[in-house]
């Protein structure tokens, strides 16, 4: 009770206020998504995210060394597939020479301690720009989990650590974790995106894997069949513990900043690691805001990061991810 209790006493200079500071941060928070595309020395900037590349293998190899010097010791990544090998079925997927199994092996064999997690979803080889296949007219929740283990299984024998299944089917964590066992692959672990809101914040991501859903009337406009509505909260709990019971090592909430309360929701409702999805349009809005001035780049970009840990995260998934270990290191 004031006067004897006096809060500032711990605010008094920076000395005193990292003493009792409840949260910090480490380059080991953080993975960074990774966009790799064909060919060889191919390095080409995102034009909605700017600093965030497409890379050929050979360069994403370079990053992956720079990443690890920094402390960053998990990446997740993503393919931009040709429209040649695009089809409804999701076949290129889990071709064992297929640019996501070759950008794992050539991680892997570069540098066997960084942590790779792949993204498990038929959106970028679909060339309906969903994350399932499709049949009259519909999402085929069971014929897509089937595919999603092939590409799974696929990933597991090219190397990958975990497996990131964001595609929201029912079940498709349980039929996963089976085809995994059933392969050999006991140790490979599965990183789910529980709770994954049917978002605005994507747009920048599916600039850079042309993986929006096409325009065409006998398909659903968009992803709000599967992906989660923004307006629930108690939906995400129940989805995050359903995916712990079929056998998740890690869930994800996705979006971030904007889900915060979704984010210690969930991590007090379950008893493994909460990742949390900080994505291209959060990271966006920074740059273009600090870009015009209106904004001190660096000091939002850190402020963010520290909520989204305060919140519960484990693990953050950003873009931030290198900018902010180069910070955190000084």
């Amino acid at each position: 009770m004031f006067p004897l209790q006096r809060g500032r006493r711990l605010r008094v200079n920076e000395s005193i206020r990292s003493l009792v500071r409840e949260t910090s941060l480490s380059p080991s928070d953080f993975m960074f998504p990774m966009f790799i595309a064909e060919g060889e020395n191919y390095k080409v900037e995102i034009a909605s995210m700017p600093g965030i590349f497409r890379r050929s293998i050979d360069l994403t190899v370079k990053e992956i060394h720079e990443l690890f010097d920094l402390g960053i010791r998990a990446v997740n990544i993503y393919v931009k597939v040709s429209e040649n090998l695009k089809d409804n079925t999701g076949l290129e997927a889990w071709n064992p020479n297929g640019l996501m199994q070759n950008a794992i092996r050539a991680i892997k064999a570069a540098c066997p301690e960084m942590i790779v997690m792949p993204d498990v979803a038929l959106d970028p080889y679909s060339i309906y720009g969903h994350d399932g296949i499709i049949a009259n007219g519909d999402i085929e929740n069971d014929s897509t989990n089937a595919a999603l283990v092939k590409m799974a299984v696929s990933h597991a024998q090219a190397g990958a650590d975990f497996v990131a299944p964001s595609d929201m089917m029912d079940g498709r964590v349980l039929r996963l974790r089976e085809g995994l066992d059933a392969a050999g692959f006991h140790n490979v672990g599965i990183m789910s995106y529980s709770a994954k809101y049917a978002s605005a914040f994507y747009g920048p991501f599916r600039d850079a894997l042309d993986s929006a859903p096409v325009d065409a009337t006998e398909i659903p406009k968009d992803k709000k069949t599967y992906q989660m509505d923004y307006a629930n909260r108690i939906e995400a709990i129940k989805e995050a513990l359903w995916d712990v019971e079929e056998g998740a090592d890690m869930v994800m909430v996705k979006p971030g900043i904007a889900y915060l309360d979704i984010v210690r929701e969930v991590k007090n409702a379950v008893n493994v690691p909460v990742t949390v999805y900080h994505v291209s349009g959060e990271y966006a809005m920074i740059k273009a805001a600090a870009e015009r001035g209106w904004l001190d780049h660096d000091k939002i970009m850190m402020e963010q990061l520290m909520c989204i840990k305060r919140a519960g995260a484990s693990l953050i998934s950003t873009y931030f991810a290198k900018e902010a270990a180069i910070l955190l290191n000084k």
